[in-house]
């Protein structure tokens, strides 16, 4: 891995957009490249050709390679657990457990209650101790239920909580590719391109598709989904939502009538109004080639790929990933501050807490949730005293 910062290896290699891939054979010369998604077949096969080549050349080594070892991770029931959700009525928090495969639903005190996925990858409905999923992200509560973004298997999943199972509600498990829109009224029948966060606003449940740079909306009680914004271009344009531009949106949060989204490839925090005729709007972000560590207001603050949002207070908080940051946006303002973290990524709790590439929040009274993707942990962060503590999941 490579931070290339100024842009080095970008340039040397002819790079246009994310993501581009090149090949290299076993003697070091460039054999090919492609950008964007959906090459799949194509690398398995030139990929097959070159090794079937190299080794009859007798220039391919086989083997496994030195390396160093991996630090030891800090012992905890989570693996680079995603998205997290408070449902602040029944005082319970739902935790993706996306490297174990499955969802954690828990007390707000880390009692576990119920544990759904098998922690085997899949796609199987069925009772909780069954159901399987793949690399699940986003979770959102919503009248008796949490509705799962299953991202890797480009699913929409709800979980009965009363019952105990889950249901798949949207999507057929092929990811579609290029920009999309919505055309069958059977959610079933459309395919989706990794949902990556949700959230519901006004009985809708709000999908941050990642894969095809567009927010949709899944109406549970008439079974429809709809576009909300973006044409999948993917661009930094405000305007008319339908009209616009996003870039990976990869979070999403609301206040009560606008949604809030982490434009993640853009490294931009940008409002939606979604109502007819609504627009969406940057607040602090000015490009996809633009990003960086810089507190301020308007045009000057920097971020880099933050991918969480949570909204308390009419504050908007954001996992400022890359940076291993929390931080504060005042929407009126368009003015940001760090509120924790710092310094690179560790593990540090107390009043200077140190985070590894946070990728979830969720907000409560007077507290943030903090899904520290890679530490492997949910935090606790006091809004009140600022320090920082982490949250210790037990089964009941």
């Amino acid at each position: 891995m490579v931070n290339d910062a100024d842009f080095v290896v970008w340039q040397r290699y002819g790079v246009r957009a994310w993501p581009t891939l090149v090949l290299i054979d076993p003697s070091g010369y460039v054999v090919g490249a492609v950008a964007g998604e959906g090459h799949g077949p194509v690398l398995d096969q030139a990929i097959a050709d070159l090794i079937a080549e190299h080794r009859t050349a007798g220039t391919l080594r086989e083997g496994p390679e030195p390396g160093p070892t991996a630090e030891t991770a800090e012992a905890t029931p989570l693996a680079f657990p995603g998205k997290i959700a408070v449902d602040s009525a029944s005082g319970r928090l739902a935790i993706a457990d996306s490297g174990h495969h499955r969802i954690l639903i828990a007390d707000q005190d880390g009692s576990i209650r119920a544990v759904v996925g098998t922690g085997k990858p899949g796609a199987h409905d069925g009772l909780f101790a069954d159901a399987t999923f793949r690399h699940p992200q986003g979770v959102a509560f919503h009248d008796g239920g949490l509705y799962v973004a299953d991202t890797e298997n480009h699913l929409i999943r709800r979980l009965d909580l009363g019952a105990g199972r889950a249901e798949t509600i949207a999507g057929t498990g092929r990811q579609a590719h290029g920009p999309l829109r919505p055309a069958d009224d059977n959610p079933l029948a459309t395919s989706l391109n990794s949902p990556w966060d949700l959230v519901i606003l006004n009985g809708v449940l709000h999908i941050a598709m990642a894969g095809c740079h567009q927010v949709w909306g899944l109406d549970p009680a008439g079974g429809t989904l709809d576009l909300v914004c973006g044409t999948g271009r993917e661009a930094l344009i405000d305007g008319s939502r339908l009209d616009a531009a996003m870039n990976q949106p990869s979070g999403i949060a609301t206040d009560g009538s606008l949604l809030l989204v982490a434009d993640s490839e853009a490294s931009a925090i940008r409002s939606i109004d979604p109502r007819p005729g609504g627009r969406i709007r940057t607040l602090v972000g000015v490009g996809l080639f633009e990003f960086g560590d810089r507190d301020g207001s308007g045009s000057g603050v920097r971020l880099q790929h933050p991918l969480g949002v949570a909204v308390l207070d009419g504050r908007v908080y954001v996992a400022d990933t890359y940076n291993h940051k929390i931080k504060v946006l005042y929407p009126s303002l368009q003015r940001v501050e760090t509120l924790f973290g710092g310094g690179g990524p560790g593990t540090a709790y107390g009043d200077r807490p140190q985070f590894f590439e946070p990728g979830g929040l969720a907000a409560a009274p007077g507290r943030l949730y903090v899904a520290d993707t890679n530490n492997h942990r949910i935090c606790v962060a006091d809004l009140t005293t600022g320090t920082v503590t982490a949250l210790t999941l037990q089964r009941l």
